[in-house]
This record gives C-alpha cells, structure tokens and sequence, in this order.
C-alpha cells in the first residue's frame, strides 16, 4: 500500500485554473465516488479551498498510478492535460505525509502560519470520511497530522502574531486595552477587512459593538452576524464620544473622522483615552487627529510595521515547525513500516499454523487407524520439518547462485544461523 498527495496550490497555479479544479461541496461525494472506483484506490480524502486542491490517497503500488489520477482529475474537470500538467505536483509516502502536515500546520499558506486551514482539513477529512471508508493508513495519517498541527501551534510561536491588516488592528486595541470585554468599539465601514475586523473582536467579547456604513443594508448584514449595532452613518459625531475604540475603513476619497469631530468627542469623554485605527487608503481620518492629546491614531503604515515584524517572528517560528514535521513524519513512516512488518508475520504464522494443522490431522487420522503412534509421529515431525523450511531452502539457494551476499546473510540473521 502506497500513500499519495497530488494537487495544484496557490504557488503553482493562477487562480483561474484553481478555479477549475476545485470541488464544491455540491460535487464532492460524487467526485469521491468516482475517485474510489478507479482501479488501485482504496481511499481518498479531498482537499478543496481557494488556495489549493489536493488529493490524498492510499493506493496499491503501479507504475502508473499517477498517469491514471491525472487524468481522471483532467477528466472529471473536462480540462486538457496539458493545461494542468505544469502546476500539479506528486508527494508519495514519507514526503505525501510531511506535506500534509505542512499544510494543516500553515507552513505551505498563502500567509505563513495561518490557522484557518487546519479547520479546512478537518472538515475535508471529514466530509471525505461521510458515506466513504477510508482505510487505516490513511486515517491514521490525518489523525497523525491533526495531532502534529496541534503540537506546531502549541510548542512555536507561528500563529501567534498578526499578519493582517485586520488581525493587527485587534491586536493593537488588545496591546492598548487591558480587556476588550471592557470596551466600546465603534466600526466605520463594512468592507471585506471590517468584517474581519468585526469577527475577531466578537471572538474577544467586546462589551458593545457597533457600526456604521453609507448603505445600511450592509452594515445589518454584518452586524447580525457578529451581533452588533447599527447606527446612521450621517449621526456618526453624536456617536463617536461613546466609542473607546474607533476602527475605520470605507471607500472614501476623503476623510470621515474630522480633527474637530474627535476634538468634540473627547471634551464629552472628559479625555479619556481613545484607540483611532485608520485602515482605509485613501485615508478615513484626518492626520491632524493624531496630534490631540487621549487621540492615539494608526494608519494602515503603522500596521504594515507591526505586520513585518511579525512575519519574521513567524518565520523564525516556521523553522522550529519544520523541525517538528520532519520528526513527526519520521515516525509515522517508522510506525507504518512496523504495521507492514506485522502484517507479514502474521501471514507467515497462518502460514505454519496451517501446516502443522493439516499434518495434526493426518497423524491423528493415522493413529485412530491403528498405525504404530512412534512411526506415525516421526512421520510427522519429518514432513513438518520438510514444509516449514523448504521456502527458506529455496531462498538461499536462490541468493548463493545469484552470488548476492547481502541478501544471503540477511537471511541467515532471519533464520537465527551465526
């Protein structure tokens, strides 16, 4: 049995093509169906995001096995080979496993060590699994990786810095704010990066939320989901004065957040202090702002600081992750050779306890017949002697004619001969 990883990812392929080879989750069983009924694949689990598309499979050993997959991929998709041929790429056993544990431990994202994907193969494994046996290797593999992911996250540091604009932001508010849950945020837009920005402080608890946008629809939408107040983006002044934290990015050309507007407000709060990020280019908040006392203001310049900083902390993480793939496969491919092993002797005591069963009941058979019992059991031992050793016999003939030392004396340390 062979273990395999073939797919495309963000590093191989235009998202045009990415696009075309995904699997929604409305085709997915019935590509998992069609995947399972080619000849050699016994299991298979589907790994499909924006970033990537992978299959990880156990499969008997062939030559070509790989020729096969590819093209029932290129099949399955309607896709020429040649359109996909130069952004697939092929991991078998111990290199199919360390990739998959690079992936679920977001060394091989689009952005280093984000934690996101690990849910992702989480629930391909187990989207695969639904309706589908996948066999104990493979099974085992993930299982093996989820535990792995767990142990990068816990023991480095790869996810603990932000790397995005909107996870900066929180971060930021959490650095200035002892306790989020504490506080009052105020969200100007309702953008991709606001709704990030949204999400990650519900996960903080904070005490209100709200927001405002020029449409309204939107910010209901969001403020549904993240549970949240909407307020009228034309009373935005009266509001300000409540917010402790105010995070701003809208399409705006020119500012929202005047220096007067916030001068008004922190009269009303009797200056208390108030967290000012400005994430929108063009700019949301005049830069005049920054310079009143209680006002702390940050641009999306001075994230983008905090941002490389933390790369290269997460980079330096990375290598310490890696550290940790390559032992942890290694003892993986050690454990799946062990069960080969264990697989073989169980064959090879089947094998003998056959033998002496069958010449147990040709003796015995002989015996209730009234056969001399010594002449009826040297029989026995010498015919049970004959078949147990006349396979090895053969071997190391086999090898002394072929002049092959190595497998000679490997099969003498087998035999326990000195």
């Amino acid at each position: 049995m062979t273990l395999l990883a073939l797919g495309i990812n963000h590093k191989t392929a235009p998202v045009a093509l990415r696009e075309r080879v995904a699997f929604g989750p409305d085709i997915l069983d019935n590509a998992l169906d069609s995947l399972l009924s080619q000849p050699s694949v016994h299991s298979g689990v589907v790994l499909s995001t924006c970033n990537r598309t992978e299959l990880y499979l156990s499969v008997d050993e062939q030559h070509d096995i790989q020729q096969q997959l590819i093209e029932w991929l290129c099949n399955y998709h309607h896709l020429d080979e040649t359109e996909v041929l130069n952004s697939l790429y092929w991991h078998q056993n111990n290199a199919a496993v360390s990739h998959l544990m690079r992936v679920a431990s977001g060394l091989d994202s689009l952005v280093l060590g984000e934690p996101q994907i690990l849910g992702q193969v989480k629930k391909a494994y187990a989207e695969s699994q639904r309706g589908h046996v996948i066999n104990g290797e493979l099974e085992r593999m993930f299982q093996k990786t989820f535990s792995v992911a767990k142990r990068v996250r816990t023991e480095t540091e790869i996810g603990s810095s932000a790397v995005s604009v909107a996870f900066a932001a929180c971060t930021l508010a959490r650095q200035i704010f002892e306790s989020l849950k504490k506080v009052t945020v105020l969200l100007v837009g309702a953008g991709e990066t606001i709704e990030l920005v949204a999400r990650h402080l519900r996960e903080h608890q904070v005490k209100r939320l709200m927001i405002t946008n020029r449409t309204r629809e939107r910010a209901q939408r969001l403020a549904e989901e993240v549970n949240a107040e909407v307020i009228d983006f034309g009373s935005l002044p009266e509001h300000i004065a409540s917010a402790d934290i105010i995070i701003s990015s809208t399409a705006s050309p020119l500012p929202v957040i005047g220096k007067g507007m916030v001068e008004s407000a922190l009269k009303q709060r009797r200056h208390q202090p108030m967290l000012i990020v400005d994430i929108a280019v063009p700019r949301d908040v005049e830069p005049e702002v920054g310079k009143l006392d209680s006002a702390y203001l940050y641009t999306v310049d001075d994230l983008q600081a905090i941002i490389q900083h933390n790369m290269a902390q997460r980079e330096a993480a990375a290598v310490e992750a890696e550290t940790i793939v390559v032992q942890e496969s290694g003892e993986f491919m050690a454990w799946l050779q062990a069960q080969n092993a264990v697989d073989v002797i169980r064959d090879y005591r089947h094998q003998a306890e056959d033998i002496r069963e069958e010449l147990m009941q040709r003796a015995l058979s002989a015996l209730s017949q009234g056969q001399d019992p010594q002449k009826v059991m040297q029989e026995m031992a010498h015919k049970l002697t004959n078949r147990l050793i006349h396979s090895p016999t053969k071997s190391l003939q086999q090898a002394a004619r072929e002049g092959d030392a190595e497998r000679l004396q490997i099969l003498r340390d087998s035999l326990g001969l000195s």
